[in-house]
C-alpha cells in the first residue's frame, strides 16, 4: 500500500525555522511530481511548491524567498524548508505526490495526512 507520511511540523515563534519532510513508502515504481499544499482554519487548500523528478521548483509567489523545496529521490522524500515563519503560515501543511505503483501504469495523485504547523509567540 502507497503511503505519503509527513513529520517535522509543531509549534514555533515568528521569525523561526521549520523544515518538514515528507516519505513515500509502499511499492512504488516512479515517483513524478511533489509537492506541498496548506490549509489554514476556515480557509481553502492552497498550493505552497511542488517539485518535479528532475528538479524543477514552483513556488506560491507570496512564499517565494521564505520557503524552499527539495527531494531526494533516492530516499522518495521530498521537504519543505520554511524560513522567517509568520503567523499566517499558521496551517496544516500536506505532501501531495503524483506516483505509480508496483505494476501499474497508470500514476495516481497521492495525499499525506497532514502535519499541523503553529507559528505563534
Amino acid at each position: 500500500q502507497v503511503q505519503l507520511v509527513e513529520s517535522g511540523g509543531g509549534l514555533v515563534q515568528p521569525g523561526g525555522s521549520l523544515r518538514l519532510s515528507c516519505a513515500a513508502s509502499g511499492t512504488i515504481s516512479s515517483i513524478d511530481n511533489m509537492g506541498w499544499y496548506r490549509q489554514a482554519p476556515g480557509k481553502q487548500r492552497e498550493l505552497v511548491a511542488r517539485i518535479t523528478r528532475g528538479g524543477r521548483t514552483y513556488y506560491t509567489d507570496s512564499l517565494k524567498g521564505r520557503f524552499t523545496i527539495s527531494r531526494d529521490n533516492a530516499e522518495r522524500t521530498v521537504y519543505l524548508e520554511m524560513n522567517s515563519l509568520k503567523p499566517e503560515d499558521t496551517a496544516v501543511y500536506y505532501c501531495n505526490a503524483d506516483l505509480t505503483p508496483m505494476g501499474s501504469t497508470f500514476s495516481y495523485n497521492y495525499w499525506g495526512q497532514g502535519t499541523q504547523v503553529t507559528v505563534s509567540s
